[in-house]
């Protein structure tokens, strides 16, 4: 089983790298339904699973991004503004919830929604795309002006999203990242800022897990040995891989297990 955890690291390592979106939408699902894992374990594992690996990725990200690949670390800010504060009161929330049943079923049907939510993300970011750049040409100081305002807002709605489930923080924050951003976006510097700001979040909303004890630690090691090498090896690559076929497989997959999930 040891051997089969570091695959599952392997594989979803180097989707992080790629596309900046598949750890807790990947990882978590491969735990709960594959590997027979409690549901909140399962997220407290695969939040130190992705805080590491994004690490990585992100420091990849910072030295070979180029200036303009690199972390936009002025939107990371805005983001973390949001982020952390709801991170810390899903974490207050998920600590007083003490039945393990009551607390699974929240966060399996969490994450089944979140699930589809990103698949749907990851197909429409075009249209979104195209939407968020008319409004900013069309609206250009409106939409300025409430740029800092919304971006802590997705922070916020990301930061609860991605503790109670350990998803959100790849497709989903990209989506909203492009559609806050239009022109200012581009998809290296979107996969960038968007892993290098699920970095202090992961961290945040993991201890908050450890504190709780959903960590399993020879687990979370296991997947680590697979996942380092994956995403170094998907970080390099980044530049050089094509969305249009991964991302809309990656969202079927999503989409079904998602559902599955829920129901």
């Amino acid at each position: 089983m040891d051997w089969l955890h570091g695959i599952a690291g392997l594989f979803v390592g180097l989707m992080v790298g790629l596309t900046g979106v598949g750890g807790g939408s990947l990882m978590a699902p491969i735990l709960i339904l594959l590997f027979g894992v409690a549901p909140a374990t399962a997220v407290g594992t695969d939040l130190w699973f992705a805080a590491i690996t994004k690490s990585v990725g992100g420091t990849i990200h910072h030295r070979h991004g180029g200036p303009d690949g690199g972390p936009d670390y002025e939107v990371v800010k805005r983001l973390c503004l949001g982020s952390l504060p709801a991170a810390l009161i899903m974490l207050l929330i998920l600590s007083q919830t003490h039945v393990e049943q009551i607390k699974g079923g929240i966060v399996t049907m969490g994450l089944g929604f979140v699930l589809i939510a990103t698949a749907v993300a990851m197909l429409l970011r075009g249209r979104f795309h195209r939407w968020a750049l008319a409004r900013r040409v069309g609206t250009a100081d409106s939409f300025t002006r409430w740029q800092p305002a919304l971006t802590v807002a997705a922070g916020a709605l990301l930061g609860g999203m991605v503790t109670l489930t350990s998803v959100g923080a790849g497709a989903i924050g990209a989506t909203l990242l492009l559609a806050l951003y239009p022109i200012r976006m581009r998809m290296q510097r979107l996969v960038a800022t968007d892993i290098v700001h699920a970095v202090p979040l992961t961290l945040v909303a993991g201890l908050g897990h450890l504190w709780i004890g959903n960590v399993n630690s020879e687990l979370l090691l296991n997947l680590l040995l697979g996942s380092i090498p994956g995403i170094i090896i998907g970080s390099l690559l980044a530049t050089r891989a094509s969305d249009r076929v991964l991302q809309p497989l990656l969202a079927v997959i999503l989409a079904v297990v998602g559902w599955r999930l829920i129901a």
